[in-house]
């Protein structure tokens, strides 16, 4: 569904935000992430123009991650700042995500780390999408996806494991309609009488 026809606009700032998960051949996982950000006009910053097109910022955040989604390397880098020489010289602090875990207070330890003058905004930011991402990269390759009882290979151990995206969210409670649907064996009726 699209959203509702705007007003009449012109578009002055594009900012453009990919994620991408890979498998390493080690069996480590890699979560790559880049910002960058366009005007649709030239720019004048302290530091000099920017031309239409030219890129006010492009930022690399590679975290690597094993399969409890703890960080076991990371690596920050910046192509184009709005402060050539001083924004780029942050990068080396976002290490200090090394050993964080992407479910266990992640996104509070990221801006204890790197709030305010500590880090680079942008890159701090980037960061915090990262957990649901990797969530994303693992689902149906570490992370069960579907009601093992409805999967023909599943094993015993899988049955017995509730899939992990089951009240991660508001369409996956389990009182839901929609547990109730496509996850059966989850549906917690006890949830809907508590609350009635």
């Amino acid at each position: 569904m699209p959203l509702p026809s705007p007003a009449p606009r012109q578009a002055k700032h594009t900012r453009r935000i990919v994620i991408e998960g890979f498998h390493r051949d080690d069996g480590l996982w890699d979560i790559d992430a880049r910002i960058t950000d366009q005007k649709t006009c030239d720019f004048p910053l302290a530091s000099g123009v920017r031309t239409v097109g030219e890129a006010v910022h492009d930022m690399k955040l590679r975290l690597t991650i094993d399969e409890t989604l703890t960080v076991r390397d990371a690596h920050a880098v910046s192509d184009a700042v709005p402060y050539p020489g001083q924004c780029e010289t942050i990068a080396p602090v976002y290490r200090e995500l090394i050993g964080l875990n992407l479910l266990r207070g992640f996104r509070k330890a990221v801006q204890e780390r790197f709030g305010k003058t500590a880090g680079c905004t942008h890159m701090t930011e980037l960061a915090t999408l990262l957990p649901t991402a990797a969530i994303q990269t693992f689902a149906g390759e570490v992370f069960q996806t579907r009601d093992a009882t409805d999967a023909a290979s599943a094993s015993a151990s899988a049955a017995e494991r509730k899939p992990f995206q089951i009240d991660g969210c508001h369409a996956l409670k389990s009182d839901g309609e929609g547990v109730r649907l496509y996850y059966p064996q989850w549906f917690s009726r006890k949830a809907i009488d508590e609350n009635s």
